[in-house]
C-alpha cells in the first residue's frame, strides 16, 4: 500500500510583534480501515504556552494552542506520514436497498443521519432543487449511482475551478449562478443538492495527492487543502465524491476532517491581538508525495 508524506506549513507575518489568542489546528488525518497514520509531528513557532488535543463532535482530531509571548511571525508546520488503502469505486447491486432512488434510511440509522439530510441553506426560488431533480429519470425509479456519479461529473464539466484566497465558502446559489468556485464551494453545492433529494451528505476536508502522470485534465486542487463530499447509502456507508475532479472513491484523497458544514472543518484558525494593520500577509505551502519519491529527491 502506498506511503504518503504530507508537509503543510502556514506562516503568518506581522509588521510588529503582536500577541496571539487561541488557535485551533485540524491537520491530522483521520485513522481508519483505509488510512493509517504512521507518524505525525506538529511544530509551532513561537512555541505555545500550552498545546492540547481533543476530538470534536465529529471525531476529528483538533490541536488547540495558546500563547504567552509576542512575535512578528507565527508558523505552523505539520509533517505526517500515512499508509493509504484507497477503496475501489463502489458498486451497488440490485439487492442493495439503495440501488434505486428513491430509497429510505432505516429507523435505526435515520436519527443519526437527519442533520445530514436536512438542507442547511435557503433556496427560495427552488433553483438548487431544480438542478438536483434534473438528474432523475423521467420515469422512476432512477439508479442511485447514476444520480451520484452524474452530479460529480457534471460539476466538473460545467463549472470553472478558481482558487479564492479570502476566507469562507460561497452560498450554493452563488456558486450555481457564478458557474465557478473553489473545491469547498463545489463540495457544499453538491452536498446541498443531494440533501434536497433526501440523500445524506457531509463535508470532507483533507489533502489531494496529485500524480506526476496526471495528464492534461488531471487533478486540480493540489498544493492546498482540498474538500470533497461523502454521501451515505444503506449497506454502502459513507462514499467519497470529489466534484472538483469528477472522481469517485478515496483514491488520492487523504481525509482529515468530516463535518455537517464547511465552517466546522477549517484546517487552521485563530486570532491575534493588535492593530488591524499589523497583519501583513500569510504564506501556505503544502506538498503531498510518495515516500519513495521523497527519498529519491533527498538522495539526488
Amino acid at each position: 500500500m502506498p506511503l504518503l508524506t504530507i508537509h503543510h506549513k502556514t506562516e503568518y507575518r506581522y509588521a510588529r510583534p503582536v500577541a496571539f489568542g487561541e488557535h485551533r489546528i485540524m491537520l491530522r488525518p483521520r485513522d481508519g480501515h483505509d488510512l493509517r497514520v504512521l507518524e505525525s509531528r506538529l511544530d509551532i513557532t513561537p512555541e505555545p504556552m500550552r498545546l492540547r488535543y481533543i476530538h470534536d463532535v465529529f471525531g476529528n482530531s483538533v490541536a488547540i494552542a495558546t500563547f504567552d509571548e509576542r512575535a512578528e511571525r507565527l508558523t505552523f508546520t505539520s509533517n505526517v506520514t500515512v499508509e493509504h488503502f484507497p477503496a475501489e469505486e463502489f458498486a451497488l447491486t440490485p439487492d442493495d436497498p439503495a440501488y434505486f432512488y428513491p430509497f429510505a434510511y432505516d429507523d435505526e440509522e435515520f436519527p443519526d443521519l437527519v442533520r445530514y439530510v436536512e438542507p442547511q441553506y435557503a433556496d427560495p426560488e427552488g433553483e438548487l432543487s431544480a438542478w438536483a431533480r434534473a438528474f432523475l429519470d423521467e420515469e422512476a425509479p432512477t439508479p442511485t449511482f447514476k444520480i451520484l456519479s452524474g452530479m460529480t461529473h457534471r460539476i466538473r464539466e460545467i463549472f470553472t475551478y478558481r482558487k479564492r484566497h479570502e476566507r469562507g465558502t460561497r452560498h450554493p446559489l452563488d456558486t450555481l449562478q457564478a458557474g465557478s468556485g473553489t473545491c469547498r464551494d463545489y463540495a457544499l453545492f453538491m452536498i446541498e443538492a443531494l440533501r434536497r433529494l433526501g440523500i445524506a451528505a457531509r463535508f470532507v476536508s483533507g489533502y489531494l495527492f496529485v500524480h506526476d502522470e496526471a495528464g492534461e485534465r488531471g487533478h486540480v486542487g493540489g498544493g492546498s487543502t482540498h474538500a470533497w463530499v461523502q454521501g451515505y447509502l444503506p449497506s454502502a456507508g459513507w462514499i467519497e465524491f470529489d466534484p472538483t475532479n469528477g472522481s469517485i472513491g478515496s483514491r488520492d484523497l487523504i481525509r482529515v476532517a468530516v463535518a455537517r458544514d464547511p465552517s466546522q472543518a477549517i484546517p487552521l484558525h485563530g486570532v491575534y491581538l493588535g492593530p488591524a494593520d499589523a497583519f501583513t500577509g500569510m504564506e501556505v505551502n503544502i506538498k503531498v508525495t510518495l515516500l519513495d519519491e521523497q527519498v529519491a529527491e533527498e538522495e539526488a
